[in-house]
């Protein structure tokens, strides 16, 4: 069941993109639906609020597109005033094109929204699966998906295989590497350190820093970072510190603790069988991502139920490859969605 409410409609017009290519009118639904889920690890239906953005030309087919924890529902800005998480590869002429697909994407949910314990992938795949109902879409073109995203799209397709066509997964796997986890139980200990000392935001904002050096590669380190120390406040600081605690301090200005808390624990409880995924399914992963090993996008191909491809591409930026590569993402994403 669903309630809708007041959407903001945000008008904008596309130029001719080819001979053969009439002028179509884009436009953006950013508002939210109230959707009735039964969570995991709750304690029976609720009802919560679900915050989406849905834009593109309205008659074109809708593809999914989610990315990691810190994402939003801003995947793109139509309207061309603020950049979206991932605008190089999401807009107009692009390479998931606004003129040829109408994009929906999400605010991941947490446990404190559900009324549950913890928030999992499936969890989010339902919210996606009651919104399609919502916006009478009855199936998509694509769920693309990347790290987070990507786990979220295998729920996906294990639970409401009829309502996409194909999978687009990037820097995603079917379960959590150990090792990963291990780096992200560390963060979540140095946030409930904070919490319990009163020191949250110095606690989160190391918790980042330390998340940093998990999600970028050797090579861009050592290319950036390979400078001497300076001797600065009664002690040395070397070249990368200033760099890790800017994105301490950025990410602390516009995350929650108990958000961060809760999504890094999902990743980590995500577990999908890959052979109850019977799609069409392209993966895209990178020899430099440490968290999300190619072995197991190896493995994950070799155990999917439908037709499943492994694109490789060279990057020096580990998993934040998918948001650092757009040159060498967007012919990939153009003929997995064509």
């Amino acid at each position: 069941m669903s309630q809708p409410q007041p959407e903001t409609c945000i008008p904008c017009t596309s130029d001719v993109v080819g001979p053969s290519v009439a002028p179509r009118a884009l436009g953006a639904q950013r508002s939210t639906r109230r959707l009735t889920l039964s969570p995991k690890h709750g304690n029976g239906p609720r009802e919560v609020d679900v915050r989406y953005l849905w834009c593109g030309a309205p008659d074109a087919p809708t593809v999914i597109v989610q990315g990691g924890i810190s994402a939003n529902r801003d995947v793109t800005a139509p309207t061309g005033t603020t950049a979206g998480w991932w605008q190089s590869l999401v807009a107009e002429d692009a390479a998931i094109d606004l003129v040829r697909f109408r994009v929906l994407a999400i605010d991941w949910l947490t446990p404190v929204e559900l009324g549950a314990t913890t928030i999992s992938s499936e969890d989010q795949a339902d919210a996606l699966a009651a919104l399609l109902d919502a916006l009478g879409i009855v199936k998509t073109h694509a769920f693309v998906g990347s790290s987070y995203g990507a786990m979220v799209g295998l729920a996906f397709a294990a639970r409401h295989p009829q309502r996409t066509d194909r999978l687009v997964l990037l820097a995603g796997a079917h379960r959590a590497h150990p090792l990963s986890t291990a780096q992200r139980s560390v963060q979540r200990g140095i946030v409930r350190l904070g919490q319990s000392s009163g020191q949250l935001d110095e606690a989160l904002a190391l918790a980042r820093q330390l998340a940093i050096t998990t999600y970028r590669g050797s090579a861009e380190f050592g290319r950036r970072f390979a400078g001497e120390p300076e001797w600065r406040g009664e002690r040395f600081h070397f070249p990368v510190e200033d760099y890790l605690e800017h994105q301490g301090r950025r990410f602390v200005e516009r995350f929650d603790a108990d958000r961060f808390l809760a999504l890094s624990e999902s990743i980590d409880l995500h577990d999908v069988k890959p052979e109850q995924v019977p799609l069409p399914t392209t993966l895209i992963g990178f020899p430099s991502d440490r968290l999300v090993p190619l072995a197991d996008l190896c493995e994950l191909q070799r155990r999917l139920r439908g037709p499943a491809t492994l694109e490789v591409v060279e990057s020096p930026y580990g998993h934040d490859a998918f948001l650092k590569e757009p040159e060498q993402l967007a012919p990939l994403l153009r003929e997995a969605l064509r």
